[in-house]
């Protein structure tokens, strides 16, 4: 029997990874981070850090600073070379570190006289601060009332025995934000793609599974009965399991053309999707001008009965940058970051840091504690002046656009930001990412200012605005097709492939020319023709005008006619 030797040893290898320093991470974080992110994520600090404190600007500084103009300010790096305040903090514990003590002295020489001691609000100023708070509690408004409460309130009038009462309850538990009596059900991944975010469907649900799930199961017919009491709450259409369902659910007796609005939503709503007029014409028998009649009435129903009482939140846009004009009509930039709370180390813990007697854990603590502020304060540093940069930089390229308009956009890729400023692409993206800049053409995301674009350095959003263009004057009777627009396009001097140009028309929810035409317009046009071929009078043939006979000569006066020549034979 052979045995399998086994050796323990230890051996020496040599490997190479590349590892983020928590600065670095930092770094990154707060690059990222929009005006209003920020300012939270400094609040946040302020909390947890008791080394950092709140400092505020004179009502002087403030207007000095407003009344500058903000240049070109280097980047981290190279104020960190030029400047040896800006290195990495580096706090030896078992060292004397008067170096560094010296230079979180220095960080805060602007401060050193007024935060000696913290700050300690009288109680009349804590007992104003929290009348505002209640004030500010009593003016929110109430939640309001969601679907579901809204049925069940509903429910409680309904003229019905208990049981009917709690299967209708029951079912309520079941209808979703849309009003529907369904649910969401995940999508399996088909294998080989793996896919980043979850995708879902909305399927209805079975009343023999409703009434299986009850506790204790009922019948599919009392399903029923409770299913009939609940549409008939408001809004119409709630309840439905289906478009078809709910749009129906919602026609009364006195709507217009009632019974054709009926056929058109049973067996006709594709048809209406994908714009087959001559079909519903030919399968109802009516008129094109009475289906369009009838296709208003549908219009005008609701869809998603559910979505009024979906709670709308409105997000609102706070810029991180803004570009004026000076007047020699130059580009200015300049960062509005009055919304993030001017911060600094207090030197109170400095000292207390400086005291060798003091607890090492205490020491050990504050070293922490003093190096995580120095990074946030050098990381807020270093935004400003990477974001400063890269829309300098961005301005500098787009400057047709904010000249002339956004038609005038060029093509623009991150890559050539970032050779440009000297950073990597990925700083270039965080820097961008989730900023908006308030322009003299408007409020923009710093993305919009990139692109890709043609061989001829033409901007694919110029073309979009001209495909815009060219569909919005075309004949509505007769659109134009996509190898049609190819050839305006290229009218325009914009050479695209016809797969490229029915992209960006599905990009630009565009739909396709036979879905475009209008059919009522086409039939009345055609109406006009035919009537006015009907009614034309016919104009006869013009009969071309008929020479005069000659006078009759006789026989006997041919001998006296006098007879004059010029040699052919032809007599005058």
């Amino acid at each position: 029997m052979s045995g399998i030797g086994m050796q323990l040893g230890q051996v020496q290898s040599q490997r190479m990874e590349q590892r983020l320093a928590p600065r670095m991470i930092q770094s990154m974080e707060i690059l990222q981070l929009p005006v209003m992110d920020l300012q939270a994520r400094v609040q946040q600090e302020l909390q947890e850090n008791p080394v950092l404190e709140l400092t505020e600007k004179d009502e002087e500084t403030q207007a000095i600073e407003a009344a500058e103009e903000p240049g070109p300010a280097p980047v981290a790096e190279e104020a960190a070379a030029a400047d040896p305040g800006e290195r990495e903090l580096n706090i030896d514990v078992q060292g004397d570190g008067d170096i560094e003590f010296d230079r979180l002295e220095a960080m805060n020489r602007d401060w050193e006289n007024h935060f000696n001691e913290e700050h300690r609000q009288s109680r009349g100023h804590l007992a104003e601060e929290s009348d505002r708070k209640h004030e500010a509690m009593q003016n929110m408004a109430d939640r309001p009332p969601s679907l579901h409460d809204h049925l069940g309130e509903q429910a409680t009038f309904l003229d019905c025995t208990a049981e009917q009462l709690e299967l209708v309850r029951y079912l309520i538990s079941f209808v979703d934000e849309r009003g529907y009596l369904a649910r969401k059900e995940e999508v399996p991944e088909e294998p080989g793609h793996e896919r980043r975010h979850k995708k879902y469907v909305t399927k209805p649900i079975e009343l023999e599974e409703l009434a299986s799930s009850h506790e204790p199961p009922v019948s599919v017919a009392a399903i029923e009965e409770a299913l009939q009491l609940l549409q008939k709450l408001e809004p119409p259409g709630v309840g439905a399991r289906t478009l078809q369902e709910c749009l129906l659910l919602q026609l009364t007796p006195d709507m217009p053309h009632h019974d054709l609005v009926q056929t058109l939503i049973q067996h006709h709503l594709e048809d209406f999707e994908h714009n087959r007029m001559p079909v519903i014409q030919r399968k109802t028998g009516c008129d094109l001008e009475l289906i369009h009649e009838a296709r208003d009435v549908i219009t005008r129903l609701n869809p998603l009965p559910g979505a009024q009482f979906t709670a709308s939140i409105s997000s609102y846009v706070t810029p991180d940058i803004e570009v004026g004009k000076d007047e020699n009509g130059a580009y200015t930039v300049r960062l509005l970051d009055d919304w993030i709370p001017s911060i600094c180390i207090s030197p109170r813990y400095i000292q207390m840091y400086r005291d060798r007697a003091s607890d090492p854990k205490a020491r050990e603590y504050l070293k922490q504690k003093l190096q995580s502020a120095q990074w946030l304060i050098e990381s807020i540093e270093q935004r400003r002046n990477t974001l400063e940069k890269v829309t300098r930089a961005i301005i500098h390229h787009q400057k047709a656009f904010l000249d002339e308009g956004p038609e005038l956009i060029r093509p623009l890729k991150m890559q050539q930001i970032a050779d440009q400023v000297g950073v990597h692409v990925t700083t270039v993206s965080r820097a961008v990412d989730d900023k908006w800049v308030q322009t003299p053409r408007g409020l923009f995301p710093l993305k919009r200012f990139f692109g890709g674009g043609t061989e001829d350095d033409v901007a694919y959003e110029t073309i979009k605005q001209k495909l815009l263009e060219i569909i919005a004057k075309e004949d509505k009777v007769n659109p134009l097709s996509d190898e049609d627009l190819v050839a305006k396009l290229q009218e325009l001097h914009y050479n695209l492939a016809r797969r490229t140009v029915t992209k960006y028309r599905k990009m630009l929810h565009i739909p396709s020319s036979r879905e475009r035409k209008d059919w009522t317009l086409a039939e009345k046009q055609q109406v006009e023709r035919a009537a006015h071929a009907a009614h034309e009078v016919p104009v006869p043939e013009p009969v071309p005008p008929s020479l005069p006979e000659p006078p009759a000569v006789l026989p006997h006066e041919i001998a006296h006619t006098p007879f004059s020549g010029d040699g052919d034979g032809e007599l005058h």
